[in-house]
């Protein structure tokens, strides 16, 4: 080749060579298309990724139905949240590598007309929240759909993956009870997603099993540090004997420090405090505050890696898969 000779792209005929089959079954791993097992489709992959192969997607979108695209939908109260973030980034790494793009739809604002399906060959749902008519109208789209967390709604997703939330809010609280805590507030979250239910429900269950109150207050999902000052001030106010705080939304911790050093309060002293959504909110406080790692990059690619598993065939309907989740202990609950 002479210089300044572009090089000739790769063809579907040299990702089969270079994985060792066929191009009927190289172009069906690419596709998610056909009977294709695990490992294969996986040694399809890496041969793609590794020889920079790139499908000519519009051509393909005209001889088949498949349009090589996933939807992710987020609750509106997400699209602010760190979680959020994380969360695409993980299903986009992990469809980029399966040769699909992804393209996200909100609650406010859905490319497409009211009771029409999207084009798309499979959607992945963030926190399904059951009473959410969007939700409802997408789980009834016919479509595959991945859940990150239980759907708590009447039908049923094609796949979930979902963490313990109940192990691990047990674990913080029997953490903060190691700790001296014996007033452990919870300001939970006002949404009704599996997660933030789950929560409510542990916290009732683990202070019954003890005989400690129940306080509780919620506040709305991604409200701003006011709001949520005024709720810890209400609290403190009315519950002065409160030695612990646990925070179910993502940043909340972090955002009512400034309330709880005017109200006098000593973090990791006198009250302790703790996330249920880990962040760099939460590692960069002062003092850095407990929180549970929801790992949501991971829960993002394990969403997008299990619908592309369904879609191609290689992994069943109904598919439930666990995610491991893990309370890192920091200053502000070292009392």
């Amino acid at each position: 080749m002479t210089s300044g000779t572009p090089a000739v792209p790769p063809t579907i005929a040299d990702v089969a060579r270079a994985a060792s089959v066929s191009k009927t079954t190289a172009s069906d791993a690419l596709r998610g298309h056909g009977r294709v097992s695990g490992p294969t489709r996986r040694a399809v992959l890496d041969a793609a990724e590794r020889l920079g192969y790139a499908p000519n997607r519009s051509a393909r979108s005209l001889r088949t139905s498949v349009t090589e695209t996933i939807a992710l939908h987020i609750p509106e109260f997400l699209t602010s949240a760190e979680y959020y973030m994380s969360f695409v980034f993980g299903v986009a790494e992990q469809a980029a590598r399966a040769g699909l793009n992804v393209t996200l739809l909100s609650s406010g604002h859905l490319p497409y007309r009211r009771g029409a399906v999207p084009q798309v060959d499979g959607l992945v749902l963030c926190d399904p929240v059951a009473e959410d008519p969007v939700v409802e109208q997408l789980m009834g789209s016919g479509l595959p759909v991945v859940t990150a967390e239980r759907y708590v709604g009447d039908r049923q997703p094609t796949g979930v993956i979902w963490s313990d939330h109940d192990a691990s809010m047990t674990e913080l609280l029997d953490h903060l009870h190691a700790s001296g805590a014996r007033r452990p507030a919870f300001i939970a979250s006002d949404t009704t997603g599996d997660w933030a239910l789950t929560l409510q429900r542990t916290h009732a269950r683990w202070c019954a099993e003890r005989g400690l109150p129940e306080l509780v207050s919620k506040a709305p999902f991604g409200s701003t540090p006011d709001v949520l000052q005024g709720v810890v001030r209400k609290l403190l106010t009315e519950t002065p004997e409160i030695d612990a705080i646990v925070c179910a939304a993502d940043g909340a911790a972090a955002a009512i420090l400034p309330e709880l050093r005017s109200c006098g309060r000593k973090v990791g002293n006198d009250l302790l405090l703790a996330s249920c959504v880990d962040s760099s909110a939460m590692r960069t406080a002062e003092p850095p505050i407990t929180a549970v790692d929801l790992r949501p990059r991971t829960m993002g690619a394990e969403c997008a890696r299990l619908l592309c598993e369904i879609l191609s065939g290689e992994t069943p309907k109904g598919t439930v898969r666990t995610l491991p989740i893990n309370l890192h202990v920091r200053a502000s609950t070292k009392a």
